[in-house]
């Protein structure tokens, strides 16, 4: 009874050192993130660094954003007939099927699918050079580091993701065209038609517009973590570790607040 006393008295103070720690977290990044968009607009620039760091996060990433969109396609036309042959709306599959994927699923699934695998990598990479003392290398040789490490990948990912979300789109709807047509024997030029009469220009912008956004957040989510860590081996684990964590998390939170920008328009 008497540490339960002792905890309460101590509550308001802890309350005050994780409310600073947390303000304290933001400001740093909040102020690195000025500096990384700083570095996008500044000399020295990099170009064949960038032409690297795409290949690295986009081309890399194709196979697993590409499976991932053809599996989600292929289960999402199965649960919406699940659903709808309730209610006797078999023909509104393809109008889901393709508004589902172009608006929410392709952006946030290949965001979190980079973010486990790209963002993870430079997270590593920037880690394992700030532990070893190469980052202050860099700047020995009057390099700026993040000019020569942060924008290129900063800019790889605003570039990548979006490619690789299109990708998704097209990949995704094959997927729930597969289902509907050789397994819900669907009629294909009627799923087809449906789904240009249906889609949209902004359905399409729209996931392209978070898939910008989220490829942003990834990079600095990996360069920040990367720029941080301490400790050697340990230190560089726990930077992959958070950059993964906070990349997801960000990815969900913008994502409402993107949709919410959009469902106004």
């Amino acid at each position: 009874m008497q540490n339960f006393f002792t905890n309460l008295l101590y509550l308001p103070k802890n309350i005050g050192r994780l409310t600073y720690f947390f303000f304290d977290s933001i400001g740093f990044k909040f102020i690195f993130f000025l500096k990384c968009i700083k570095s996008c607009f500044t000399p020295d620039y990099y170009p064949d660094l960038v032409l690297k760091q795409i290949i690295k996060i986009g081309y890399n990433s194709l196979p697993v954003v590409g499976m991932t969109a053809i599996f989600t396609g292929m289960v999402l036309a199965l649960q919406s007939y699940t659903g709808f042959s309730r209610f006797s709306a078999e023909s509104a599959i393809p109008n889901v099927v393709v508004l589902s994927i172009t608006r929410e699923l392709s952006p946030v699934l290949a965001g979190l699918m980079v973010a486990g695998r790209a963002g993870a990598a430079i997270a590593a990479e920037i880690g394992t050079m700030k532990v070893t003392e190469q980052i202050d290398a860099l700047k020995t040789l009057s390099t700026n580091p993040l000019n020569y490490l942060v924008a290129p990948r900063i800019i790889a990912g605003l570039i990548s993701l979006p490619f690789l979300v299109f990708v998704g789109d097209i990949v995704g709807v094959f997927g729930g065209y597969l289902i509907c047509v050789y397994v819900l024997n669907f009629n294909p030029e009627v799923f087809l038609v449906n789904i240009f009469n249906f889609v949209e220009f902004i359905d399409v912008f729209s996931g392209l517009v978070k898939a910008s956004v989220f490829g942003l957040i990834i990079t600095f989510m990996g360069c920040y973590h990367g720029f941080h860590a301490s400790g050697g081996a340990q230190g560089v684990g726990l930077a992959t570790t958070y950059s993964v964590v906070s990349s997801s998390i960000m990815i969900l939170l913008f994502n409402y607040i993107l949709t919410s920008i959009f469902f106004q328009i």
